[in-house]
């Protein structure tokens, strides 16, 4: 079950190059260069571009997951910063009461009849609205490279501009006493706060972005599709800053997009390095950094390839329908293994409390998504 789950992740992350090609259509729309060229070889070209920067930077860095946290929340900010501008204009904010009751359902015809190929958009909008798929696996990477909790007795993954750190696969148990039990009591306060953080922050914004996309790009029938896929959203900064508001756009635009290719494959070289080094012991005669770096250059060589398939959109739209296959099948996994197969080996007051109600809802609600998005894909 494992192995096929390890397989499952591992063809859904082949997609993802995507992202750097995504990126690389704000930088094309921003340049227009290399001239000559079709907007398509342009926008591959600084994806390309963007992944050699970054690849470099993990060479360079001393710990690869501090290079891209800063990178990520200094994007982050700007970005909120950009977007709450926008959404105070007064275009925005007249939009803001039809917004509202769109939330709560329909509330006028649909300008054009629902097509098949629109249940597999929803979709992944719904898997990555909630950094679901695959994506959820990362957390306990950048927990534990954070230093966070009993992460910081462990080493980290270190770029060649660093000293390399001993990275064990083995974990830790808690001991049965009262200073551990009032650790664990700390720990789950701070996790709780963590969570809440990110999901609280990616709701706000992902708002803030449908707000913004039916007050200023509705109206007007843009849509962000092929290698535009970044660019028709340059007027959320329009609207407040001008000009210089849609041309910052792009460029964080691109740093987003592009970053994303960045933390994924820091992420996925991460937990391969980590699934091979468990289930293969012989594997454990290389140190872990070194797997790392085999598994990013087999990651950017297969990204840099499948970039070239398709536009952005339909690589994103097939990495995510193949990834809300595991976020089916993460509830009953989850349950097994924090219900059944850790309590025996944990203290009393570390094992899980109350009844994995949560576990079968969202198991629930997902079976429900996967049925519909089938019948509508059929036709039925």
């Amino acid at each position: 079950f494992g192995i096929f789950l390890w397989l499952l992740m591992s063809v859904s992350f082949l997609w993802f190059g995507a992202f750097a090609s995504a990126g690389g259509t704000a930088m094309a729309e921003l340049t227009h260069w290399p001239a000559g060229w079709s907007q398509r070889g342009q926008s591959l070209f600084w994806g390309y571009a963007s992944i050699a920067v970054f690849v470099s930077a993990i060479l360079a860095s001393g710990v690869v997951y501090t290079l891209i946290e800063r990178f990520m929340k200094l994007v982050a900010l700007v970005t909120v910063i950009g977007l709450l501008s926008a959404c105070m204009q007064a275009e925005v904010v007249a939009s803001l009461p039809g917004f509202m009751r769109g939330l709560l359902g329909p509330t006028e015809a649909s300008p054009r009849p629902w097509e098949a190929a629109d249940a597999s958009k929803l979709l992944t909008a719904i898997t990555f609205a909630g950094l679901g798929g695959f994506w959820i696996l990362f957390y306990s990477y950048w927990l534990r490279d954070k230093g966070a909790g009993m992460a910081g007795l462990v080493g980290r993954i270190t770029g060649l501009g660093g000293a390399e750190e001993a990275v064990l696969s083995d974990g830790y148990l808690p001991s049965d006493d009262r200073p551990s039990a009032e650790n664990w009591s700390l720990w789950r306060r701070f996790l709780s706060a963590d969570i809440m953080v990110g999901i609280l922050g990616n709701l706000f914004t992902t708002l803030m972005t449908c707000l913004l996309a039916y007050a200023l790009l509705f109206p007007k029938g843009l849509l962000p599709q092929e290698y535009e896929l970044a660019v028709v959203q340059s007027q959320f900064f329009a609207v407040s800053w001008g000009e210089i508001g849609r041309l910052l756009f792009l460029v964080i635009a691109a740093a987003f997009l592009t970053d994303t290719w960045l933390a994924t494959a820091d992420a996925v070289s991460r937990i391969q390095t980590d699934i091979v080094m468990t289930l293969f012991p012989a594997s454990r005669r290389l140190p872990a950094r070194r797997w790392y770096y085999i598994f990013l250059a087999l990651l950017t060589a297969i990204t840099s390839l499948t970039m070239q398939l398709d536009a952005p959109g339909p690589l994103i739209l097939t990495s995510a329908l193949i990834g809300f296959i595991g976020t089916i099948i993460f509830p009953p996994a989850l349950y097994r293994l924090n219900h059944k197969l850790l309590p025996p080996h944990l203290p009393e007051w570390a094992r899980p409390r109350g009844r994995p109600w949560l576990l079968g809802l969202s198991f629930l609600v997902y079976v429900t998504l996967a049925v519909l998005y089938l019948k509508s894909s059929l036709g039925y």
